[in-house]
């Protein structure tokens, strides 16, 4: 079994950088090496809706299912991280992708503002774009689905 050296001070430094930010984790990448701080929240479990029947008729209940379920969608894009998305390169410009375009993969779906970096979130697998979840300008949690990718 190989040895893993354990770096502390990265650690609480990654710790750090979630404290000061209100990120719930943090993943750092060096070489084959990767390190990842993530916080446990029992937050998350308030997202659940409590009941059909305390949500009005065509309530958000029905959007919580779907959304459920494009998240288990196998051609789901998930978000890597908590940011902010945007669907085109800069304010007044073209979205990258829409509804029924035709993308290779690796091709550029959506950009992720992340700690005043922007992360350009590829295409899985080539396809057609089903499905956008999301709007432009809109604040996403990690694992959160963004498009479909069929």
């Amino acid at each position: 079994m190989a040895k893993f050296d354990i770096d502390e001070d990265a650690i609480r430094r990654l710790a750090a950088i979630l404290d000061e930010t209100g990120l719930t984790e943090i993943e750092y990448h060096q070489g084959d090496a990767a390190l990842r701080v993530a916080r446990g929240t029992t937050a998350v479990a308030s997202y659940a809706p409590a009941t059909p029947a305390a949500v009005p008729a065509g309530g958000t209940a029905t959007a919580a299912l779907v959304a459920a379920d494009d998240a288990k969608h196998p051609g789901a894009v998930a978000s890597p991280m908590v940011g902010t998305a945007y669907l085109s390169p800069e304010p007044g410009k073209p979205p990258f992708v829409k509804v029924g375009d035709t993308v290779s993969a690796g091709q550029t779906l959506l950009i992720i503002e992340a700690m005043k970096t922007f992360n350009p979130i590829r295409a899985p697998k080539a396809g057609k774009i089903g499905k956008i979840m999301i709007s432009d300008g809109q604040p996403v949690e990690f694992a959160e689905a963004l498009m479909i990718v069929e």
